[in-house]
């Protein structure tokens, strides 16, 4: 039985205490370095895209022709300038809202209803359950970037189409996980010990199931968030995202292709954030995973 099994056995059984205190034994686990450097790497669009709000070295959508494709650290231009003049950084700076508004809000939906369908599954079992996962299967088949292009065309450009593509197509995925994961989490003492106790289903998967799969729901949304991200780039630069003069990392990706012969800082500053993002979205997940899982902790020490 695992050290987190035994936090649910009460009152049947006493678990067995340390001598040091919960707050010691878990102020010595080591920060795995994944998080250190996936977590350095996510705060740069955060942090860019607050500051934006505010403050940016130049007007994103001002257009400056005489100035265009300057390079970097000319005419003032911290990272250059576009075809149109605009500053590369400020437009850099505005654009990752558009990326974070759709994968918050599109993984968010998807959590939600995802986390829902699992637990109607899992307590109410029987036909409902089959019905759930079956049409969970038909959503999961259809491609994330199909379902954008269709809502795109029916409801027009935007970020709304790519949000409610995320969370309809994620939906199902955090779905089969939970339910997955969660069914022969049933079979363990600590359930059994609470369903003797008199607990019913409902309180069983929210108090004890729920929790024991927080790391892999964890995990899930970290990798769910880097595909939304690369989601709305490419809609943006499929000319299906927020209209211009609105900043887009896909868009200026789309605007820079012409000028790659002659300056080709145009497109590798919005392709830089773009991985940088989602790197930092993978690594992050990853090493939160190592960080919530006694397993691989007591394997490390």
């Amino acid at each position: 039985m695992t050290e987190r099994a035994t936090e649910f056995r009460e009152p049947y059984e006493v678990p067995e205490l340390s001598a040091e205190p919960v707050s010691r034994q878990r102020g010595r686990r080591r920060v795995p370095l994944t998080l250190w450097g996936g977590s350095l790497l996510l705060s740069l669009a955060p942090i860019a895209a607050f500051v934006s709000f505010f403050w940016t070295p130049k007007d994103p959508t001002a257009q400056d022709i005489e100035q265009r494709l300057s390079s970097p650290g000319q005419n003032g231009y911290l990272l250059g300038s576009d075809g149109f003049g605009r500053d590369i950084a400020s437009q850099l700076m505005a654009g990752a809202q558009n990326s974070l508004v759709v994968g918050g809000l599109g993984v968010s939906l998807a959590l939600l209803g995802g986390i829902t369908l699992a637990s109607l599954a899992v307590i109410r079992s029987g036909w409902l359950e089959e019905v759930i996962m079956r049409l969970s299967d038909v959503v999961y088949a259809f491609p994330v970037v199909i379902v954008a292009l269709i809502l795109s065309a029916k409801m027009g450009p935007g970020n709304l189409p790519g949000i409610l593509a995320v969370a309809i197509l994620f939906t199902p995925v955090v779905a089969r996980l939970v339910r997955g994961s969660a069914v022969p989490l049933f079979e363990r003492e600590f359930v059994l010990a609470a369903r003797a106790y008199g607990r019913g289903r409902t309180y069983v998967f929210f108090r004890h199931i729920l929790p024991n799969l927080s790391a892999l729901v964890i995990v899930q949304a970290t990798v769910m968030f880097a595909i939304a991200i690369l989601l709305e780039a490419s809609l943006s630069y499929l000319g299906l995202g927020v209209s211009p003069p609105t900043p887009s990392w896909g868009r200026m990706l789309r605007d820079a292709q012409q000028f790659l012969s002659v300056a080709p800082w145009v497109a590798v500053w919005p392709g830089l954030a773009i991985i940088v993002t989602v790197l930092g979205f993978n690594l992050a997940g990853d090493g939160l995973r190592d960080l919530a899982d006694p397993k691989l902790h007591r394997a490390v020490r």
